[in-house]
């Protein structure tokens, strides 16, 4: 049968080249690292380490190509799945096998192959089975005379009258419109650049949707939405309280439709009978085949980059979640706060050890305020407690007024209160690590352990606890959780290994973070250090069971020896580069703890003087850069923000306030910064500075701590307005939000979308997330 001309194919680059393409890179360099990655290295580990071998590629660039690589692999792996099975059916011809080659997404190689696809019987096999296939090409090929009158030499006992006849011509024109690659192609293109978004309130559901409201009547093109806009209406939607279309050329008022048009065109429709008939089947083919499928391609589209969106945000905001800033070494107390259940307490010292545990119960019903106070303030004293770590939970601002008072109360130094996120804190308590940790403490109180380490140390802390339940995330319960899975580790990862671990006082879970350990290596390590006592070089790992000498290569630059026999253990200097680094320190004809740190000593020095044929001047830098500064932390120095007295309920506030809080979270739209009320309120993109600001990011991160002025209070919908503008603002002048993210910490499981009443569209979306 005759098809729709076929564009000619092109030549696809090498993987190597598209990825270079990418991420701004050299093939050379793509190959380089793509041989590391494939021989074991990590991404931390070819980012700091192996420099001269890819051009000095970063991690975000490893980190992309090793994401591109999985991707680009499957899809030369489907690529040549699917020529052997079109070889097989021998219909494999020199042209198709390039057009293959050609196809740089999976979703074209489908559309290629969906013709030779096994598939149940369609109705255009039937047709053909009962004599209609030439009836089908007669009409493509001499359009001159009616259809009808061709139609009637083809009956026969299964096929009784003219009208059956043609609907099996119909039929079998329309299965080689469906699977025509290239017009599927042109007509996804044509509704990726004009199609609508389109969600509306399902009658009924007014009131128990109102946090949707903003979209009870919503229409934006596909292209240009959102994604947190995307995801705000297909929770709508899963909810049932949103319907949710993708709408083509609805105002469009010619009696032929542009994406009906584009499938006329492939077949230089004129006015002929068999032209008028072959138009028709074209609507018929738009309207029951081809309409839903791609409007469901485009809302899977959709979904992807609204999750791709979401998961950027998230791995951001937790990137800075986890290298905020550690209060130090410090005796701390964390307080969990609870109204009926009592304030748990932890004290814990200097480096974590947990020193005393207790309950107090200042609200209702016990209302034992004075002994509450009594308690803590000796705690306090007996433990020459620093810092008073509370937790953000229900009762967080009664508890730091309690202690408030508390302190007004003792003479000389007082310990410093914050209040912190216990997003996570309740996860880890029931975890498996904290029973490991703690056998014999009560589940609550392991909170508050929690609680005080993460002021301490909020990157130690929160690697034991699963990353999706940190919930600094956008939507995050809504988007792909294997996918949002390997990207919070990779994450971790990076946070970790940037850090540095200091080897005999992190925990397994902390250790199993490192560049090239897992769970059993970290957790034999620990078990190696309780039972011979603290590592005094680095070298003493390679004795430790199941640790070779890859694992060593790639975990002995990231772990830390404070105060060790060899002074480099306690640098992020590599062991395979210490005779580099000694032969800098040599030349500087002074001992290795005089050079370290002397910055005006070794700024002298002349890196290329260094060069061997192993390090580059890329690491030579690098050592000279870690001698001047030693084990260096990257994090920010310490510092809280301070709640205003008296407003502790968003029924507090008033518009024009000026309050102090900190960056919870950041999202596309905007930052959410908590201000003492238990809801965050949001400071949209556009009242985050006195000029344009396209990326939040660019101005705040999580964990800053800012200055705000309320611009607006919305009780009933618990939706709180911020500025951190000069001019303060203007009241309402904002865009309007989505639905904020839920600041619950149970954990997070991926819900499923419950059908609505949505038409076909939702039906399939529905089906197809199910799949998914």
């Amino acid at each position: 049968m005759s098809q729709p001309a076929q564009t000619s194919p092109r030549t696809v680059p090498p993987i190597a080249l598209l990825i270079a393409q990418e991420i701004k890179a050299t093939q050379a360099q793509v190959v380089s690292a793509v041989e590391l990655l494939d021989g074991g290295a990590t991404v931390p580990f070819i980012a700091r380490y192996r420099k001269e071998v890819t051009g000095g590629l970063d991690d975000t660039q490893l980190r992309t190509l090793a994401e591109r690589l999985v991707y680009l692999r499957e899809l030369e792996a489907r690529r040549n799945s699917i020529v052997d099975s079109i070889r097989g059916q021998g219909k494999l011809t020199d042209d198709l096998e390039r057009k293959i080659a050609a196809v740089a997404t999976k979703a074209e190689l489908e559309d290629i192959y969906l013709p030779y696809k096994p598939k149940r019987r369609t109705k255009a096999e039937i047709a053909r089975e009962r004599g209609l296939g030439p009836l089908a090409e007669a009409i493509l090929l001499d359009r001159r005379i009616p259809p009808a009158d061709r139609a009637a030499s083809f009956l026969s006992a299964e096929v009784p009258d003219v009208k059956a006849a043609l609907e099996g011509a119909r039929d079998i024109v329309a299965e080689g419109i469906v699977e025509n690659a290239d017009l599927l192609g042109r007509l996804r293109g044509h509704m990726r650049g004009g199609a609508f978004l389109r969600a509306k309130v399902v009658a009924g559901k007014e009131a128990a949707g109102a946090k949707f409201s903003d979209y009870f009547d919503h229409s934006e093109r596909w292209a240009t939405a959102p994604g947190h806009r995307a995801l705000a209406m297909l929770r709508g939607w899963n909810e049932e309280i949103l319907s949710v279309d993708i709408i083509v050329d609805e105002a469009d008022p010619s009696p032929v439709k542009p994406v009906e048009s584009i499938i006329a065109a492939a077949y230089q429709l004129g006015s002929l009978p068999g032209d008028q008939w072959l138009m028709e089947v074209i609507r018929w083919t738009w309207r029951v085949k081809l309409s839903m499928s791609l409007s469901l391609d485009l809302m899977r589209e959709l979904r992807e980059r609204a999750e791709e969106e979401a998961i950027h945000v998230f791995a951001r905001n937790l990137k800075d979640l986890l290298l905020a800033a550690p209060a130090g070494s410090r005796a701390t107390m964390g307080l969990d706060p609870g109204i009926r259940t009592g304030v748990k307490v932890a004290i814990i010292d200097g480096t974590g050890k947990l020193l005393e545990t207790t309950t107090v119960y200042p609200f209702p019903p016990k209302n034992d305020v004075r002994g509450a106070q009594a308690e803590i303030a000796k705690l306090v004293a007996r433990h020459k407690v620093e810092l008073i770590s509370i937790g953000n939970g229900t009762g967080s601002r009664e508890t730091e007024r309690l202690v408030a008072d508390m302190l007004a109360t003792l003479p000389g130094t007082k310990p410093t209160k914050v209040i912190v996120s216990e997003a996570g804190a309740s996860i880890y308590s029931a975890s498996q690590a904290a029973a490991d940790e703690f056998p014999t403490l009560d589940v609550s109180l392991r909170g508050a352990v929690s609680i005080a380490r993460r002021l301490q140390d909020p990157l130690a802390e929160l690697v034991k606890i699963e990353p999706k339940s940190i919930g600094v995330g956008q939507y995050q319960h809504d988007v792909d959780q294997g996918r949002l899975s390997r990207s919070l580790d990779a994450v971790v990862e990076d946070a970790v290994n940037a850090v540095g671990v200091d080897l005999n006082t992190a925990s397994a879970p902390l250790l199993a973070r490192v560049s090239g350990l897992s769970r059993s290596t970290a957790e034999a390590i620990v078990a190696h250090r309780d039972a011979i006592g603290p590592f005094k070089t680095r070298t003493e790992l390679k004795t430790v069971p199941r640790l070779g000498a890859r694992t060593f290569e790639q975990c002995a630059g990231f772990l830390r020896i404070p105060g060790g026999k060899e002074p480099l253990d306690a640098s992020s200097v590599h062991p395979e580069a210490y005779g580099v680094a000694k032969k800098i320190i040599s030349a500087c004809g002074r001992d290795v703890r005089t050079v370290m740190g002397d910055s005006q000593l070794l700024k002298s020095l002349d890196p290329k003087v260094f060069v061997d044929d192993r390090f580059g001047l890329p690491t030579i830098r690098d050592i000279l850069s870690e001698l001047e500064k030693p084990g260096r932390d990257p994090r920010p120095s310490f510092k809280t923000a301070t709640f205003a007295d008296g407003i502790d309920d968003i029924k507090d506030l008033k518009p024009g306030m000026l309050l102090e809080g900190t960056v919870t979270n950041v999202a596309a739209f905007g930052a959410f910064v908590d201000i003492g009320v238990h809801q965050d309120g949001l400071v949209h993109v556009s009242q985050l500075a006195d000029r344009f600001v396209k990326d939040p990011h660019e101005v705040v991160k999580a964990g800053d701590v800012v200055k705000v002025r309320v611009t607006e209070v919305d009780v009933p919908r618990k939706r709180i307005g911020l500025t951190m503008r000069k001019d303060g603002g203007e009241a309402g002048g904002r865009p309007a939000s989505p639905p904020e993210p839920r600041r619950d910490h149970r954990p997070i499981k991926q819900e499923k979308p419950a059908p609505a009443a949505t038409g076909a569209l939702g039906e399939a979306l529905l089906r197809a997330t199910k799949r998914k």
